[in-house]
């Protein structure tokens, strides 16, 4: 499509001034609200000098009728127009200074999608028409504002039905929480059990097939890769690939529509909404919480030569975070060009609104805060208590939802783990490095003579993370379920893949392999890959596997699966599969026999967390007795059975641990014994409560076993080179055991 020019001049002579009675009268919400037989809109844009309400009626932007917003003061402009109703497709063209080394990038031949819309007719056509640089390639000069028209190439904001709210949650408590970590798209695209019309759609998460997936695999909540509209990088367009992921947002309230059903998409804006909400309820009816990854951070705009979609035609200053000593260049902490700055009212109330209305009128039960540092920052530094993170916290609709973090971005001091404030939890960065170190990196050290590290963080991981999230005027601090645990993400290789290649092999992504991070703790358990490794090989992969499945699900906190881990999928070594929609990112469910293994050992373990208290402890462990019990919360012992001597922790060549943790006399006590030395190690149980051990699973086992013997307290027994042990034990004696030797 041919890109066209449009004078600033015929803008205004076009423009219809609206009538004073059609103004709408304060207060007044930002968005376009049907009210009576007509239409509310108003748009926040505090440097503007006017603003001019776009409506398209047609199948294209041909046929555009303007009428000039009244301005009512602290820079909301707003008005009423009869006889729109839903369905309208409608923009903005804002007026104002153009001086883009103070910021100001006012151009009102760039129509903009409003950034309350609820709905958007699609992504963004990428064309020279979009871009208004205020700058030369070399900053060397200030530009004139680009006068090319943008219509016909935007996406358009649609005038939605009012929305209910929706008051059915499941409520899960944390404790007994597990999260799923999957793609919309990616779940369900492959999947025989859905109809292929729904397949890789809302829709399609919301069939009986996936929903009853994720219940036999033991799952209480998804978190759902973006789902709020996005649009593809240029570069990406330039090269014939998608951001498969999302987390480049077009529009903060619309739901991707390319997600929908085509019969949705056929059918209108409305329609997808409409079908984002049965998904919800779907997932609600089967006890399965909906989280969504969210992207508050950045926005689709990219840095200064990207193009201007909405905010920063609406108002550069007011959305993006500057460099402190030049207004004109922007600060980014994101490595997406820029960051938008919740410093400013007009990014605190789009966050809020944006949150309240998923969770309000969608239904959705948490958020994902992708690179959350960003969200708290006082332009260089993070503030813990930043008014946008105690918004959230004291909001009654926020509030009691559950709030995950991204602890990081890529800012000055962006490492922030366990450092927000409660009842937001973390995703554990340190539990994931600690258990890929045990259970892969030192392995592989160990294997070329080496020697791995000593017992101390894993055992600080396994028992909750109390070093992160055990501080805080509140005892306890944070709680041991702030922890978010997790092996994998959709960043990074995939549990197959971590065990399967020493490198990453990103070639698909032609960025000539330089993209994803070199920092794995991966190992291929020497070959390269996944085809043609021998079997031993890949037998000590499967147990890799299993040992980290286990260590993940039985460890203190709230444990985070990735979709396929639970059976191996593998990517085939490419870990920044961020632009890759395609079957190397879908989900196969075409399983091989040792995949369903594993699958049957990952709902085993869930099962034993989900049926054991003392798995899934109410607090960090404090080394002394519940009320009348003989046993201490949580103990640690050597492999004879002895308390574990102060100077073997600091031991690196000693990699041999028992952790022993209580039910109060009312449950079953857990043992868990984990050896990560490349040898077989002889074990003597401890002598507990002077009941019975049974042996309930173990990781060098392909598949979940049944009646497993028993051994006496203090018993002799033995475990396998890199692996770990589950056993359990009665409140009361009540079976015949194995004597001790």
């Amino acid at each position: 499509m041919k890109s066209h020019p449009l004078s600033n001049a015929a803008v205004f002579a076009e423009t219809e001034t609206m009538p004073t009675e059609h103004a709408v009268r304060s207060p007044v919400a930002a968005g376009a609200h049907v009210v009576g037989s007509g239409t509310d809109f108003a748009l926040m844009a505090p440097h503007a000098s006017s603003v001019m309400l776009c409506l398209f009626d047609g199948d294209d932007t041909s046929g555009e009728r303007r009428f000039a917003l009244h301005s009512l003061g602290q820079g909301l402009w707003a008005g009423h127009v009869p006889g729109v109703s839903v369905g309208q497709r409608y923009g903005y063209r804002v007026a104002g200074r153009w001086a883009p080394e103070l910021g100001l990038l006012h151009n009102p031949a760039k129509l903009l999608l409003d950034p309350y819309a609820k709905a958007v007719t699609r992504a963004p056509i990428l064309d020279g028409a979009l871009f208004s640089p205020g700058f030369s390639l070399d900053r060397s000069r200030i530009l004139d504002p680009d006068p090319l028209d943008s219509a016909p190439f935007m996406s358009l904001g649609v005038v939605t039905e009012p929305e209910e709210s929706v008051t059915h949650h499941p409520r899960i408590p944390w404790r007994n929480t597990v999260i799923y970590e999957c793609h919309v798209k990616g779940i369900t695209a492959l999947c025989e059990g859905i109809p292929e019309e729904l397949r890789g759609t809302y829709a399609g998460l919301a069939h009986p097939a996936a929903v009853d997936y994720l219940k036999r695999l033991g799952i209480t909540a998804v978190e759902l890769l973006p789902i709020q509209a996005k649009m593809d990088e240029t570069f990406l367009a330039d090269i014939g690939l998608t951001n498969y992921w999302g987390y480049s947002t077009l529009d903060f309230f619309a739901p991707e529509p390319s997600y929908a059903t085509q019969a949705a998409q056929e059918a209108g804006p409305q329609a997808v909404i409409d079908e984002v909400k049965g998904m919800v309820a779907a997932l609600h009816e089967a006890g399965i919480e909906v989280i969504l990854d969210v992207v508050y951070n950045h926005t689709c705009e990219g840095g200064g030569d990207g193009p201007t979609i909405s905010w920063r035609g609406i108002d550069n200053t007011s959305y993006y975070m500057a460099q402190p000593d030049n207004p004109g260049r922007l600060m980014d902490t994101t490595g997406c060009g820029n960051s938008l700055d919740f410093r400013r009212r007009s990014v605190l109330l789009l966050a809020l609104n944006s949150l309240r209305y998923w969770a309000d009128k969608i239904g959705v039960d948490g958020f994902r805060f992708d690179l959350a540092v960003t969200l708290g920052r006082n332009g260089e530094h993070f503030d813990t208590n930043h008014p946008f993170l105690m918004a959230m916290l004291t909001d009654p609709i926020l509030g009691s939802l559950k709030l995950v973090n991204e602890p990081w971005d890529l800012g000055p001091f962006g490492w922030r783990t366990g450092q927000f404030p409660a009842p937001m939890a973390d995703w554990n960065d340190h539990f994931r490095n600690t258990m890929r170190s045990f259970w892969v990196a030192d392995p592989r050290v160990l294997a070329h003579g080496g020697s791995g590290g000593d017992l101390r963080d894993i055992a600080t991981r396994l028992a909750g993370s109390a070093d992160l999230f055990g501080h805080g005027r509140i005892p306890g601090g944070r709680g041991v379920y702030a922890s978010i645990n997790f092996i994998t993400a959709h960043d990074g290789f995939t549990l197959h893949d971590l065990v399967s290649y020493d490198a990453k092999h990103n070639e698909a992504n032609r960025e000539d392999n330089r993209d994803g991070t070199t920092n794995n703790l991966s190992w291929n358990f020497g070959f390269e890959g996944a085809t043609d490794a021998p079997g031993p090989v890949k037998a000590e992969r499967r147990k890799a596997m299993r040992n980290l499945l286990g260590t993940l699900i039985l460890s203190a906190g709230t444990p985070m699966i990735t979709a396929g881990d639970e059976f191996g999928r593998t990517q085939k070594g490419n870990n920044n599969a961020y632009c890759q929609d395609n079957e190397l990112t879908w989900v196969n469910w075409d399983l091989a026999p040792w995949q369903r293994d594993l699958w049957e050992t990952t709902a085993f373990l869930l099962r034993l967390r989900r049926e054991s208290n003392a798995c899934r402890p109410t607090g960090f462990y404090t080394e002394t007795s519940y009320k009348d019990d003989v046993l201490t919360d949580l103990d640690w012992f050597d492999a004879e059975g002895n308390t574990m001597p102060q100077y073997l922790w600091f031991d690196r060549g000693y990699r041999t641990i028992q952790m022993l943790r209580s039910g109060r006399g009312k449950d079953n006590d857990v043992l868990v014994i984990l050896n990560g030395s490349p040898h077989d190690k002889e074990i003597h149980l401890p002598e507990g409560r002077g009941t019975i051990f049974r042996l309930a699973w173990d990781s060098a086992w392909e598949r979940p076993k049944a009646n497993q013997p028993s051994y006496a307290p203090g018993a002799r027994t033995s475990i396998g080179a890199l692996s770990m042990q589950v056993y359990t034990a009665p409140p009361k004696p009540r079976e015949t055991a194995a004597p001790a030797d």
